[in-house]
């Protein structure tokens, strides 16, 4: 890097937009509801795409990480779809778990998701395919389309702040666990 581009860098703003109330004391005890209220949020303040992510997988050669949009959310899980013969497909077959990232950048806001991923029954993956555009959908081989869900075990939410004291709350689940989430602030 040089002393320009590290300079440039430094001198772009961050943090620059307007975070909402967060009551710490009025969390929901699950993750879901919580962001479901987030991505709301999002919407109603007009963010571009507030259902894209970036979702983080591992290869033989190390982490991969792509954009990909939520499809759904729900108890199970957060749920994407793509060609199981991709790239990610491969990846989620050899080592099924993975990570989601938000930003939400004129909010302020990020969420993390992580844990195991579980492939959809393939009515699910076919309905999805369905909603896709014609277009889409004429490029895709219904058998090789599927629609995953990750069965969050950790789901980090986290609010900036121009002073840098930022809020995260944290919820846990152990793999596999159907009991009640571990909230921490």
């Amino acid at each position: 890097m040089t002393d320009e581009t590290r300079t440039l860098l430094r001198a772009l703003p961050s943090l620059a937009g307007a975070p909402p109330a967060l009551d710490l004391d009025a969390l929901p005890e699950t993750p879901t509801d919580l962001f479901l209220a987030w991505l709301d949020e999002a919407i109603r303040a007009g963010v571009p795409e507030p259902h894209a992510m970036t979702l983080a997988t591992v290869s033989d050669d190390g982490p991969d990480g792509r954009v990909l949009l939520l499809k759904d959310v729900d108890a199970r899980g957060w749920a994407f779809a793509s060609e199981r013969s991709s790239a990610k497909g491969d990846q989620l077959a050899a080592r099924p778990a993975a990570a989601l990232t938000f930003w939400w950048q004129p909010l302020v806001r990020s969420v993390r998701v992580k844990g195991p991923v579980v492939e959809a029954p393939v009515g699910e993956s076919l309905a999805d395919l369905r909603a896709r555009p014609l277009e889409a959908q004429q490029r895709t081989s219904p058998e090789d389309w599927t629609l995953w869900r990750v069965a969050a075990t950790h789901v980090e939410f986290w609010q900036g702040s121009p002073d840098r004291r930022h809020v995260r709350v944290h919820y846990e689940r152990p793999a596999g666990a159907d009991g009640p989430w571990i909230l921490s602030r």
